[in-house]
This record gives C-alpha cells, sequence and structure tokens, in this order.
C-alpha cells in the first residue's frame, strides 16, 4: 500500500532542493524564506525537513555527490588497466564537478571542509577502489599511502573547478591540467600515462 503522506514529504524535500539549486545558480540568497517561495511550498514546510539552511545546503550536496557517484561508475573503475580507468575517471569527475557549480560555490563557503569531506565519501570509495587496484596490479605508485592519493585526487579536483568559477581556467585546459597533475601523481614512476591524443 502506498503511504501518501511519505509520497508527499518526499516530493516536498525535491522540491526544495530544486529550488535552493535554482537560486544558488541565479547567484540569490538562498533563505529558508526565497526556497520556500521558489518551491511553492511553506517555510514550516521547509523547517520541517531542513532545521537549519546548513542542514538544507548539505543535503544538497548530499545530492550532488550521490548524483556524481551514480557518473563516476559510469566511467567503469573497475574495468580494464588502472591507468586508463584513471583517465576515465578523472574526465568524468571533472565533468560531474561542472554540473553542479553553484552547489560546490556555495558549499566550499558556507559548510565546514569535514562536513563536505563526509559528504563525499562516497563518491571517494570509486577513487579508493581504482587506486588500491592499480597499486596492487604495479600501474600506481606504492611510496605513497593509498588514502593520502584518494586525498589528493579530491583536493586537486575541487581545485580544477575552482579554477573554472573563477574564469582562470576554461574548463579544456582545467581537464588537461587536472589529469596531468593526477597521472604524474598516482602513476608516479610506476608507469606514464599520456593524455589522449598525445
Amino acid at each position: 500500500m502506498i503511504d501518501h503522506r511519505r509520497a508527499v514529504a518526499e516530493r516536498n524535500v525535491e522540491a526544495i532542493l530544486d529550488a535552493a539549486e535554482r537560486l544558488l545558480e541565479r547567484r540569490a540568497p538562498a533563505t529558508i524564506a526565497a526556497v520556500a517561495g521558489e518551491a511553492g511550498v511553506s517555510r514550516v514546510t521547509v523547517y520541517a525537513h531542513f532545521a537549519t539552511r546548513e542542514e538544507l545546503l548539505t543535503a544538497l550536496v548530499e545530492r550532488a555527490v550521490q548524483r556524481a557517484t551514480d557518473g563516476l561508475e559510469a566511467a567503469q573503475p573497475d574495468v580494464g588497466p588502472a591507468a586508463e580507468a584513471l583517465d576515465r575517471m578523472i574526465a568524468g569527475s571533472l565533468h560531474e564537478l561542472g554540473r553542479h557549480v553553484a552547489v560546490a560555490s556555495a558549499a566550499a563557503q558556507q559548510l565546514a571542509p569535514e562536513t563536505l569531506r563526509r559528504a563525499h565519501e562516497a563518491s571517494l570509495a570509486g577513487a579508493r577502489r581504482l587506486i588500491d587496484r592499480g597499486q596492487r596490479t604495479g600501474e600506481f605508485r606504492t611510496d605513497l599511502p593509498a588514502d593520502w592519493l584518494v586525498t589528493c585526487f579530491y583536493t586537486l579536483l575541487h581545485a580544477a573547478g575552482d579554477d573554472v568559477r573563477a574564469g582562470r581556467r576554461d574548463s579544456s585546459a582545467a581537464l588537461d591540467a587536472l589529469r596531468r597533475s593526477l597521472v604524474e601523481l598516482v602513476v608516479g614512476r610506476a608507469r606514464r600515462l599520456e593524455p589522449p591524443g598525445t
């Protein structure tokens, strides 16, 4: 039997998150009142799901990360040589980050680093699997711990996204810089993977 109250609640949450994301994309303040107005619900309804603006923003980040995780799995990090999978994951990661520019920008400004890291744990699992596999097969360097390489992957990815948002690089130049940096870092002395087309 369908629980109509739950279905309504789920629709309201999606409407609230969609509204908050639209406001952020327009660079408008995503206050509780503004989000309620944009979503066509009352402030009481927003507060019923998100007690604070920080909770709302955290939920937005978690949704974006889940969508990014789904996209990254499409890059098939467990298929083929680890070095080739790394290249696919780098391109897929930057593409997914680019789809959520407004959320990423707001989150970086308003959420604590530990909150952001926790929200990204699921997406980082794919990178960790890939790095573990590459180290086992000898394709990736083993003189640095896998968890450190995952941290570097996450940090450099967001640095590339920041550069695109700030207009310092276009997405193509950011991808090239990210690819070269991460391949050098992750592969290291084990093996060199030239960027496609070189």
